[in-house]
């Protein structure tokens, strides 16, 4: 388990398949602010409303000049079933290795129903677009977080 990344350090940069059968590089993605989300898996009750969630403010978030990632452990399979479920807008991401997660530290020791196991922490990053990290979530309550998102765009100017 990694510490998690801090505000004012650079992203880490990574390469991992899309939904679509691409290759997204987060270096790739400089001159834009990225929202880059944590989750924990495809298409259960709280993934789907954070996801729908920001389906539905995609465009807000483009007119902030914002692109959104999400990212899981699921592979490209369930990610194109997720996504064509709820006409998800934009590319989920497929850590199925979780070294991404690690190296932003989402990826954490949970306790469920009593029993320890390691896991996604449901997480947010904003990065801006030089590629430093403006925002962390940690431990992300999905309602109202899609709000908090945008609020935290406009702060970044």
């Amino acid at each position: 388990m990694s510490d998690w990344i801090e505000v004012g350090r650079k992203a880490p940069d990574f390469t991992l398949p899309d939904d679509s059968g691409n290759k997204v590089k987060l270096s790739s993605l400089r001159g834009s602010p990225v929202v880059l989300y944590f989750y924990p898996r495809d298409d259960t009750p709280g993934c789907t409303r954070e996801a729908c969630a920001f389906r539905d403010r995609k465009a807000e978030m483009a007119k902030l000049g914002a692109k959104v990632l999400g990212v899981s452990t699921d592979d490209v399979e369930s990610h194109v079933k997720f996504r064509d479920k709820f006409e998800l807008n934009f590319p989920l991401l497929a850590d199925t290795e979780h070294k991404v997660a690690e190296k932003y530290g989402a990826w954490r020791e949970k306790t469920r129903f009593g029993k320890k196991s390691m896991g996604i922490q449901r997480s947010t990053f904003l990065i801006d677009a030089e590629g430093v990290v403006r925002k962390v979530w940690k431990a992300v309550k999905v309602d109202g977080h899609d709000q908090q998102v945008i609020t935290a765009l406009k702060e970044l100017g």
